[in-house]
């Protein structure tokens, strides 16, 4: 009995003194999406942009972290077609905007994670466009293999001002907001 004790203890110690390592998912970037909208007085836009890579950091069942990267030349509207998508789709990679030819990805680094429920995190994480890093909050939802979620950034943190009633207070109708939405569905 001394010695099952001995064993028993002997294995308490040796389990609690092995670290849960990190296991990295890398995102399926063809499968993944990001879906934007823009909206403005007068009507709204929206459209997708493409992941470049990406991946979430679990330790165990539990996230720990992720880090993702944009390509921000795939940026494209998906509510025009032709002439004024190719337009919209100019307009908004131009240093107006995106400044794509100059700043070609965003990057977005997980910095703080704490778990809201089950499967569900609240996530603060830091959102470099066109250089400039700011931080941003959102809920990440992960179910399987799955991760989604749906957050507002504000473009004017990140020198895009075109149109911005902030800047500009008298552009009327003409204004376009300065949050826009991203809705994110990760694979992995």
């Amino acid at each position: 009995m001394k010695n099952l004790k001995s064993i028993a203890l002997a294995l308490v110690v040796v389990l609690s003194t092995v670290a849960v390592s990190a296991q990295t998912k890398n995102i399926n970037t063809s499968t993944s999406s990001i879906e934007w909208l823009g909206k403005k007085v007068t009507g709204q836009h929206n459209g997708t942009v493409n992941f470049k890579d990406g991946a979430l950091i679990f330790k165990g069942k539990k996230l720990n972290g992720g880090v993702f990267t944009v390509d921000m030349t795939s940026l494209t509207a998906t509510d025009l077609t032709g002439e004024y998508q190719g337009k919209l789709n100019g307009h908004l990679k131009a240093d107006d905007f995106f400044g794509t030819e100059k700043f070609p990805t965003a990057k977005l680094i997980f910095k703080k994670i704490g778990l809201k429920s089950a499967n569900v995190y609240n996530v603060t994480a830091d959102l470099t466009i066109k250089g400039i890093t700011k931080p941003v909050t959102f809920v990440l939802t992960v179910n399987g293999n799955t991760a989604t979620t749906t957050f507002n950034v504000d473009r004017t943190k990140y020198d895009i001002k075109y149109n911005s009633k902030s800047f500009f207070e008298s552009i009327g109708d003409k204004a376009i907001y300065d949050e826009f939405e991203l809705k994110v569905a990760l694979k992995f």
